[in-house]
């Protein structure tokens, strides 16, 4: 059996950086730390930083004493407010693409601009960006049609911003449309260059003759992790591997080369585990 990996998988800066901010709190010893959501969409990740003394907890309303870790998914600026109120210490591992995008938002509002996220209503990252705004300054959507639902002419400038884990060039069509309907409609850059880097190489994965099925790799919450399958699939047999007990050997009967891939928030140790695990799989069935 023979493995291929991709050019670009797994950790992306921003997830590498919150996963050394909170691996360096704990080993100095922070106290009382729990992290407001997954820092990253990953189970592995999450049970290691508990492991650490770093639980996960699902609201501040559960905490009043220690430190508060903020994922890289970012959360809405009300929520530190909300924790300094509570006495909270924190630990912010925001990504900085996140902050841009946030800094972006601030400023089209500013220029008097409607608001399109370009992104899913109940991800972590664009919660951030419009918990704390009026319902009525901005949109989220995704489709074609939610684009056509709205009355675009109702807003004189209009300013496109995209979830950081999206490729912004699979939403061209919903973009255009827009531009086609307002008078007035910028675009923000702020797409994360590994999304698109890691998107691009599950692709060459797919084209690539030697290989003859793709593995990707990833967290059951990773939206990123979960599009990489679906890019990988329209090319070649392709399976999601949240953990050990996802492989079937069906899977690579006749199979002699593995592509793998892996999701933003896949850590290294993950893929060495999973093409460790085909190994044993196919030998013990053969």
């Amino acid at each position: 059996m023979k493995f291929i990996r991709a050019v670009k998988y797994g950790f992306c800066a921003g997830v590498r950086i919150a996963d050394k901010k909170v691996k360096k709190f704990a080993r100095a010893g922070g106290k009382n730390g729990q992290i407001l959501g997954q820092v990253v969409h990953n189970e592995r990740v999450v049970d290691e930083m508990a492991e650490l003394g770093v639980p996960t907890i699902e609201s501040l309303d559960v905490t009043t004493t220690g430190t508060v870790v903020f994922s890289a998914h970012g959360v809405p600026p009300s929520f530190h407010d909300e924790a300094r109120d509570r006495g909270l210490r924190i630990l912010d591992t925001t990504c900085p693409f996140v902050y841009d995008i946030h800094d972006e938002a601030d400023a089209a509002v500013a220029r008097n601009m409607h608001l399109v996220f370009i992104g899913k209503p109940d991800h972590r990252e664009v919660i951030g960006y419009t918990h704390d705004r009026d319902p009525a300054s901005y949109h989220v959507l995704t489709t074609l049609g939610e684009a056509a639902a709205v009355d675009w002419r109702a807003y004189a400038k209009i300013k496109v911003l995209y979830q950081s884990t999206l490729n912004a060039e699979e939403y061209e069509d919903v973009v255009r449309y827009i531009e086609s309907q307002a008078a007035d409609v910028s675009r923000a850059d702020t797409i994360c260059y590994a999304t698109k880097e890691n998107q691009d190489a599950v692709r060459e994965l797919g084209a690539d003759p030697e290989i003859d099925v793709i593995l990707v790799i990833g967290g059951r919450q990773s939206a990123n992790t979960r599009h990489l399958w679906e890019l990988g699939r329209e090319l070649k047999p392709s399976y999601l591997v949240h953990d050990l007990g996802d492989l079937e050997a069906e899977w690579f009967e006749g199979v002699e080369t593995v592509g793998i891939t892996a999701g933003a928030s896949t850590p290294d140790y993950m893929i060495d585990e999973v093409e460790n695990a085909v190994l044993e799989l196919c030998a013990a069935t053969s």
